[in-house]
């Protein structure tokens, strides 16, 4: 049996130095949460969508009384700037908002004539507890995306955050306890991996939803599919954004400099990969360089910093490694790539050019402010380019022909989201998720409240 002995600890990537030890909970002590938050749902699923809402709602203004708290702990803890923490709290209450708007809709009865008579009615019902495993990036949005669903739906939430945001979901557990949701319904469990295993075994637990690493989704999703359990994986990708021989420049290369570097480059669904057609490559390259070279890091709460310190000391040794690789593979640095020296784990807005399938820049996913610019012969080669990955979270198309670029996405881009002439992160009323090793299921736009239901056929058949 585990005791409570050994912490959880969260570092400030700024400084490196130690914010707070939270003592890991016991076996028996994370077996009583789950028994509790089963206990809770077994009211809760009977509680009226319409009623159901109103707490949902209320959820979101408490995340706006809190933002204050909440951002600046979000930039203390994994380094983001302090305005994009902001940013991602307001991001928060909307998909609350969204939800407590358009959900009780989207579980609603649907009434169904049988072909040969009688009555059919699909109802969608909560099936208990789901279990979520989440990164450290978006320390509230990754929280939010799934467990506003999952409550909404009438389901129990358990969370498993990353070590390193320990004290942000904490903080949220609290947020949802102050807007009305009912005691452990939501609950934050401080727990290892081996714990962690043991929670997906739980027959108390209904389904796991898991944001990580497709090596983590692979080992998340068989543990779950031996106890027969759904699972939704979102699971990072190496975006591709195309700028086709139309493209605005100005406009392309301003949007892809802000997708590679938002949130100090540490976001699945960030650009990463630039393939550019050769009657623009040039012009395109000079402008980006440039303005990448005008992307400064330092203090996250400091106004004149353009971007933070990476999350942790481990994932800035790791893309330095990845950049090294692919310089020694042919890659070359057009700006930055070099590690800076005095205190935090900043890393600079770093440009590789010849970029080549059998470097990291190319088939893998560079996770902070590395920009892989690949030249393409034309718009099929560079869609070409584009589908040689093993991800498909997400994706753009810089072309000034809106019809065309949206033919192209619907029809030849192998990703689940599509970003055309911009760079964004979620939208409350649009899909997100991907395909390939970037995962599977779908969150927000009304997708994730069905998610993880009971889609039960009700039928009376004339006799």
């Amino acid at each position: 049996m585990k005791e409570s002995t050994d912490t959880l600890k969260t570092i400030n990537p700024t400084t490196g130095q130690l914010i707070k030890e939270y003592p890991l909970m016991s076996d028996s002590e994370v077996s009583e949460a789950i028994e509790k938050c089963h206990t809770a749902f077994l009211d809760w699923r009977f509680t009226p969508a319409n009623e159901r809402a109103k707490i949902i709602k209320a959820i979101g203004q408490s995340l706006r009384d809190n933002k204050e708290e909440l951002t600046k702990l979000m930039t203390q803890e994994m380094g983001k700037l302090l305005k994009q923490s902001e940013q991602e709290v307001d991001l928060c209450a909307g998909i609350c908002d969204y939800t407590a708007e358009n959900g009780p809709d989207q579980l609603a009865d649907e009434e169904r004539e049988l072909p040969e008579g009688g009555r059919g009615l699909i109802a969608y019902s909560p099936i208990g507890v789901i279990y979520g495993i989440q990164p450290w990036n978006f320390p509230v949005y990754q929280v939010i995306r799934y467990s506003i669903a999952n409550l909404m739906a009438g389901n129990g939430v358990l969370l498993k955050h990353a070590e390193s945001v320990t004290g942000s979901g904490k903080l949220l557990e609290k947020i949802y306890a102050e807007a009305g949701l009912p005691k452990n319904l939501f609950s934050v469990l401080l727990i290892d991996h081996d714990q962690s295993d043991k929670v997906i075994e739980n027959d108390l637990v209904r389904g796991v939803t898991l944001t990580g690493s497709p090596e983590a989704g692979k080992i998340i999703g068989k543990k779950a599919g031996e106890k027969l359990k759904k699972t939704v994986l979102e699971l990072g990708s190496n975006d591709a954004y195309l700028v086709l021989e139309d493209a605005n420049i100005e406009k392309a290369v301003k949007h892809c400099v802000n997708g590679r570097v938002y949130n100090n480059g540490e976001t699945c669904v960030a650009a990463k990969r630039f393939i550019v057609v050769d009657a623009v490559y040039e012009e395109f390259k000079e402008a980006f360089v440039k303005r990448m070279k005008g992307v400064t890091h330092g203090d996250p709460t400091g106004k004149d910093s353009k971007i933070g310190p990476m999350a942790r000391e481990d994932l800035r040794e790791e893309l330095h490694e990845q950049v090294t690789k692919s310089i020694e593979k042919g890659a070359e640095a057009l700006c930055g790539g070099e590690m800076p020296e005095g205190d935090g784990y900043f890393y600079p807005a770093t440009v590789l050019a010849n970029v080549k399938p059998g470097q990291p820049a190319y088939d893998d996913e560079l996770f902070g402010p590395v920009a892989s610019l690949i030249k393409a012969k034309d718009g099929e080669d560079a869609m070409r380019i584009a589908n040689d990955s093993r991800f498909g979270l997400g994706g753009g198309i810089f072309s000034e022909d809106t019809d065309k670029a949206f033919e192209l996405a619907k029809k030849h881009f192998d990703t689940g989201m599509v970003f055309i002439n911009s760079f964004g992160l979620a939208q409350p009323n649009m899909p997100f998720g991907g395909v390939k090793n970037s995962g599977y299921g779908r969150e927000h736009g009304g997708f994730g409240v069905r998610e993880f239901v009971n889609v039960k056929a009700i039928m009376a058949l004339n006799s």
